[in-house]
């Protein structure tokens, strides 16, 4: 699930600033075919009070086939439900796919099952998957879940029918939904359990091929993959693992130069689990040692011709390894 952020700091919603603790999820679809997820930032970051919208909305977040558009704080009081929910639940909608219209009612005119699936699916696993980071950072259960239409059942939304006008034309419910959620959950038990063989004081090098500290987060910059190790400061908060665009990460302090093995102010960030190599273990053995006065080198190839040693090259550095080129 790819994570977007990027605050509707313009709709009321927003400038209202009301805080909620989250008991709950309310899935939503937008009822508005082809309009995916980036699109509604430019519709909706508007004030109805200065007369830039005639609607007074906003949704934490929107998901399609692509990922997740987060336009809230999670712990914002949103304006989704039309009712009570709105003071307990995050709501996110799932875009609509093009191709079709909308005629009395919820019904869907001119929906191609067929031809929609492989969008369904993909706009599905990425809803999933957002539900289940919300189920870990705020201490909920698939049970936790519950659809618009749902609401409107237990009296603490407006009276509309999404999602179960569009599941169903795919063999799903919200009861399906909530399985998948649960099963999703059950998978990672063990690891946020135990997220990590990583441990404090270890040291790490970041790989070559990690391009954001986790989901949602800042692009890492390159000289924190080249020149230093780094130490690793904290694995838990408040006794549980930290969690960040739904993946298990740790706190980078300290940077240990490669070479000198010396020890200086480090980059404080946190960092997805997946994204670090164990360079020194303070637990198991040292895995590959911190060079201080000398430089060991492998060559893994001779060539004549320089073309086919560029290609390997290339093919070592897209595993993650720094490598050069050495005329001799």
């Amino acid at each position: 699930m790819e994570l977007n952020v990027k605050y509707m700091t313009r709709n009321d919603c927003f400038t209202a600033g009301r805080k909620i603790t989250p008991k709950g999820i309310m899935v939503h679809s937008t009822a508005t075919p082809g309009v995916m997820a980036a699109d509604w930032f430019s519709r909706w970051n508007k004030s109805y009070k200065a007369g830039e919208t005639n609607r007074q909305v906003a949704v934490h977040a929107f998901v399609d086939d692509k990922g997740v558009w987060q336009y809230l704080p999670w712990n914002h009081r949103g304006w989704h439900a039309g009712g009570a929910a709105n003071n307990t639940h995050i709501g996110f909608e799932i875009c609509e796919p093009g191709g079709f219209s909308y005629g009395k009612g919820s019904a869907m005119v001119g929906y191609n099952v067929s031809k929609n699936e492989d969008y369904f699916r993909k706009a599905w696993q990425n809803a999933v998957e957002l539900c289940v980071m919300l189920c870990r950072q705020y201490d909920l259960t698939e049970e936790d879940i519950i659809c618009h239409s749902e609401g409107a059942k237990k009296g603490i939304a407006s009276n509309h029918g999404d999602v179960m006008h569009w599941f169903p034309k795919h063999g799903e419910s919200m009861n399906s939904f909530r399985a998948a959620v649960g099963i999703a959950l059950n998978k990672t038990s063990s690891t946020v359990s135990s997220p990590t063989s990583i441990q404090v004081g270890d040291v790490v090098e970041v790989k070559a091929s990690a391009g954001k500290y986790y989901p949602g987060g800042a692009t890492i910059p390159g000289w924190v993959k080249t020149g230093s190790y780094h130490k690793v400061t904290q694995v838990v908060s408040n006794g549980k693992p930290v969690v960040k665009g739904g993946k298990t990460c740790v706190l980078l302090g300290k940077k240990v130069d490669k070479r000198k093995g010396k020890e200086s102010t480090g980059i404080m960030s946190w960092i997805d689990v997946g994204s670090l190599i164990v360079i020194v273990s303070k637990s198991k053995e040292v895995k590959k040692p911190i060079e201080r006065n000398s430089l060991y080198r492998v060559q893994i190839g001779a060539f004549s011709n320089q073309e086919n040693a560029e290609t390997l090259l290339e093919k070592v550095k897209k595993a993650g390894f720094d490598g050069f080129i050495k005329k001799g």
